[in-house]
């Protein structure tokens, strides 16, 4: 409970910070970048580092690619009956289709099922929502917007993202054996992840706009954090038939809001950008009502 509070205080202070203009209107960049190049990796080495990796895992990972394509298929159909444009579409896909796995999965994670849960989290965050991000999302960027992205290009972004460089040489390391000091030097970076993260979500927190994308930001929601979980649900333990420590984790990570990086890329390529907003801000602030829900409910399941 501690730690929820944590996460609540931070993103209140965050948002506060924007509303009385403390900081510079870009000031969550900063906090972005000390995140993706320092605290995220410095956690993946810690926790990855000794993760017991088995077949459970290759279906946690799986997760966000099958929510990914099966809410970009949901969205296109929405999109044709509501005849939505193009660049809402993808706006759609972006944020409704990832889930903030890291940023905020990682803090909810912790404070559901434990410090046991990290590894299986950020396994799922690197080689699902970002793997899924640098490659399909980036293609539906491309095409959902006028620019264009070279095969070159999208293989460079995914081989230079920091976290995803720390989950390699984690795993490439794990037959070595880290020394105390550098376990606790990580564990302290890495510390600062949640707190911060979650100040920069509140810092970008903008609800402008709300009334015309009343329609978009609904489906976009609802489909993130009632329908996207419930699917999972039913795929890991009504059809596939699996339970355990760890597919509890991934229906957690399932329930997540809008993944901030899903956002990011989607204001970049101009893919309606107020939308984006909204469905980050409003998504995140909802997300630590139904987040809990859910774990309720798989109290039960």
């Amino acid at each position: 409970m501690l730690n929820i509070l944590l996460l609540l205080v931070c993103l209140v202070a965050g948002a506060g910070l924007r509303y009385f203009r403390k900081v510079p209107p870009d000031g969550h960049m900063a906090l972005n970048a000390f995140i993706l190049h320092l605290a995220l990796p410095a956690l993946i080495l810690v926790y990855v580092h000794n993760a017991q990796l088995d077949r459970h895992i290759v279906y946690a990972v799986g997760m966000p690619w099958l929510l990914f394509i099966v809410g970009a298929a949901v969205f296109w159909t929405i999109a044709r009956l509501l005849s939505l444009p193009s660049a809402t579409t993808g706006a759609l896909m972006l944020t409704g289709g990832l889930g903030n796995t890291s940023f905020v999965g990682i803090p909810m994670i912790e404070a559901f099922y434990g410090k046991d849960g990290i590894a299986t989290g950020l396994l799922i965050d690197q080689l699902g929502s970002y793997m899924v991000l640098s490659t399909l999302g980036i293609t539906v960027a491309c095409i959902c917007s006028r620019g264009s992205e070279r095969a070159r290009g999208v293989v460079l972004r995914i081989l230079t993202f920091p976290p995803l460089i720390a989950l390699a040489l984690a795993l490439l390391l794990r037959p070595v054996a880290f020394p105390p000091w550098l376990l606790d030097l990580l564990g302290r970076i890495g510390s600062t992840l949640a707190p911060l993260a979650l100040v920069s979500v509140g810092m970008q927190l903008k609800l402008e706009a709300w009334r015309i994308n009343v329609p978009s930001l609904s489906a976009g929601l609802t489909y993130k954090l009632l329908a996207a979980p419930a699917l999972a649900a039913l795929f890991y333990i009504g059809l596939v038939g699996i339970d355990g420590p760890d597919t509890r984790v991934t229906l957690l990570e399932a329930a997540m809001g809008p993944q901030i990086g899903g956002a990011i890329v989607a204001t970049q390529y101009g893919l309606n950008p107020p939308l984006v907003t909204l469905m980050v801000g409003a998504g995140t602030v909802l997300a630590f009502a139904t987040v809990p829900m859910w774990w309720i409910i798989l109290g039960y399941v």
